[in-house]
């Protein structure tokens, strides 16, 4: 799955978030940079990584090879485990090879509770591109599953030659421990590449049927509508599902499409809301709704006073760090005084803390608020500053933006925003 407008976490100060908070999911791990992509682990993913762990450990492999060990079958079982989450980075990866060959920038992976998600920091430019980055990741997982699954029967030989699908067991005994490892990656990447393809958006088959949808129409957003429709549609069919189930006997799979109903919903939700939030602040010029009433702070200025002073007497949250001659040194906001304990408040100037100006995220003033509004999500702050220059010309924030939609009078934008 890929998931747009959202690129690598910032703290309000400008300044990189740790790797465990960045992207739409907080409180992961960074696992590393895989072709160029920084990979995240939410710790949601240790749910299913048990799930299927213990499913394999204690029903699945011992049902097929009573003779293992039970060290050789929870061995197979977190392998089966880690290999299932390889085949999802490699679905994702392949989501962000192409989206880069497109010139669209790939924030960073997230894998998590549901699989995983590729954060492309922007809307695909064409319809081509959408139809591309979308379709790559069902083909490969279901590439690896056909792939897994030949392996299997490879090494298997006769064993599997009279295999019965309603009665495996028998079969599956004379099967090697590696065969029987591929022989249930292999179906699952196959299930998992078709269910990608289900044309309910935000999944990647959805984002197929709004290229599909976007290239008859030449309209964005009402492609976003459709897929929004079918993807709320499918959403709600498997939470009834999961409703029923409930009802007659599987109470822990009913939960389990509830869940993924929900999910699908809601990231159906917000992807369109953020289609059109794009599109109201698209050629909207970040001077006409920033807020220019911006004071500044001399360097040698002490945290103590800062805060009394200064954060408590107004609603700006966001204060230039000045020199003497005005050049700016850097921005300093409560995050950073966070970072002080109280009673170093005194002996700490907003120099020590201010974030330098060569390391702030800033717009200029010929920028749309649209970019504004990237950047905001981007980097999940209420305000940015707009910079010509080393002169702060004003603050656009998130509030701002909520503002002026709500200007525009359309429901479905305040909705949105």
């Amino acid at each position: 799955m890929m998931a747009n407008g959202e690129g690598n976490a910032r703290t309000s100060d400008g300044r990189p978030a740790s790797a465990a908070a960045q992207g739409p999911l907080r409180g992961g791990l960074r696992l590393g940079t895989v072709l160029g992509v920084p990979v995240h682990v939410d710790w949601s993913l240790l749910i299913i990584f048990m799930l299927i762990a213990v499913n394999l450990g204690l029903g699945l492999f011992p049902a097929w090879h009573p003779d293992w060990s039970v060290t050789l079958t929870w061995g197979m079982a977190l392998a089966a485990s880690l290999l299932f989450f390889a085949s999802v980075l490699a679905h994702e990866l392949s989501h962000a090879v192409v989206a880069r060959s497109r010139g669209i920038p790939v924030s960073s992976i997230t894998l998590f509770i549901f699989g995983g998600l590729a954060q492309v920091e922007d809307e695909p430019e064409s319809p081509q591109d959408e139809f591309l980055m979308a379709a790559v990741g069902p083909l490969v997982s279901i590439a690896i599953g056909v792939v897994a699954t030949l392996g299997a029967y490879a090494l298997a030989g006769d064993a599997l030659a009279w295999i019965d699908p309603g009665d495996p067991e028998p079969a599956m005994r004379a099967v090697g421990p590696l065969a029987t490892l591929l022989l249930w990656l292999g179906p699952i990447n196959v299930v998992l590449g078709s269910f990608n393809l289900i044309p309910g958006f935000p999944l990647d088959g959805g984002r197929v049927a709004r290229s599909i949808a976007w290239w008859a129409t030449g309209d964005l957003v009402k492609a976003t509508r459709w897929a929004t429709g079918a993807g709320r549609v499918f959403a709600w069919a498997l939470m009834g599902i999961g409703v029923v189930q409930m009802f007659t006997g599987s109470a822990v799979q009913g939960v389990w499409l509830l869940l993924i109903g929900w999910f699908l919903n809601n990231a159906a939700q917000m992807s369109y809301a953020q289609v059109l939030v794009r599109r109201a602040l698209d050629d909207v010029p970040v001077t006409r709704i920033m807020d220019t009433c911006v004071g500044t702070l001399s360097p040698e200025v002490s945290v103590e006073t800062f805060v009394r002073d200064y954060l408590l007497g107004t609603d700006q949250a966001c204060w230039p760090v000045k020199a003497d001659d005005g050049g700016l040194l850097g921005l300093v906001t409560m995050d950073d005084v966070r970072r002080v304990t109280q009673e170093h408040w005194p002996l700490t100037t907003v120099e020590d803390i201010m974030t330098p100006v060569d390391e702030l995220d800033a717009v200029s003033p010929t920028a749309d608020a649209e970019q504004a509004f990237r950047l905001l999500s981007r980097r999940d702050v209420e305000q940015v500053p707009v910079l010509d220059g080393e002169r702060v010309l004003g603050f656009v924030r998130r509030r701002d933006l909520v503002r002026w939609m709500s200007l525009q009078g359309s429901g479905e934008l305040r909705v949105a925003a």
